[in-house]
């Protein structure tokens, strides 16, 4: 059975935060390739050795807080861009709060003290759980249309 969409006109929001998280991507990755220079830490190491570095600590958290991010990013697009197809302007606004966390989680874990990251950083959570009840609800409605 096909499966037409109609997208509402606000669901441009949802599209342009995902842009705007791609390019916040973009800026995690090019502070890791700086880090890599500060901190003298080659390629193709994906992390710094205590034992070979003394700044391999300051290095590593600047690394895994744009990993983290990586790691976090299949499930954001997904929840976003599904819970965004019913409820846009919640799930667009969601997702800048999600944007606007990871930016502070990514500028805490930086700072080489690990904890930081969740002081602002740690909210992200809310904002990702609030996109999966988006996208929940989006489900729960496409099963209810059948019925009715």
């Amino acid at each position: 059975m096909a499966v037409a969409i109609n997208f509402p006109r606000e669901y441009g929001y949802v599209v342009l935060v995902l842009v705007l998280y791609v390019f916040l991507n973009l800026w995690m990755g090019i502070q890791v390739g700086k880090a890599r220079k500060k901190y003298k830490v080659p390629y193709p190491a994906l992390y710094a050795v205590e034992s070979d570095n003394k700044d391999a600590k300051l290095f590593n958290c600047v690394q895994r807080g744009h990993q983290n991010s990586i790691e976090n990013m299949p499930v954001f697009f997904l929840m976003l861009l599904l819970g965004g197809i019913q409820h846009p302007l919640i799930a667009a606004g969601l997702g800048l709060f999600y944007a606007v966390a990871r930016f502070f989680y990514f500028k805490g874990y930086a700072t080489g003290i690990p904890e930081n990251r969740l002081k602002i950083g740690g909210f992200n959570f809310l904002a990702l759980f609030g996109l999966i009840i988006c996208t929940a609800s989006f489900g729960i409605n496409l099963l209810l249309r059948e019925v009715l």
